[in-house]
């Protein structure tokens, strides 16, 4: 046995109309169109899966021994050099 809990929901007046007629439109009532859109709403949410990042490495040989020591200003000075920094 399901059971089922009455809850009153406030839903803008133009989205409202357009799922009554759909719900009309497709023979269903508006209760069941509500509850298809929230069953698969969180269903999309639950299966969602963060953001993997890409392996962005180059060659795999690490921090060039120039900057491995040297940190943001040493790199500033890298990224900079030659060009009137």
């Amino acid at each position: 046995m399901v059971a089922h809990m009455k809850t009153t929901i406030e839903i803008a007046d133009a989205l409202l109309e357009r799922a009554r007629k759909a719900a009309q439109t497709e023979g269903t009532t508006l209760r069941s169109l509500v509850e298809e859109g929230l069953r698969s709403t969180l269903e999309r949410r639950e299966t969602r899966s963060g953001y993997v990042w890409p392996d962005l490495s180059v060659d795999g040989r690490g921090v060039d021994p120039e900057v491995e020591e040297g940190g943001w200003s040493r790199l500033r000075d890298l990224a900079y050099e030659g060009r009137g920094g």
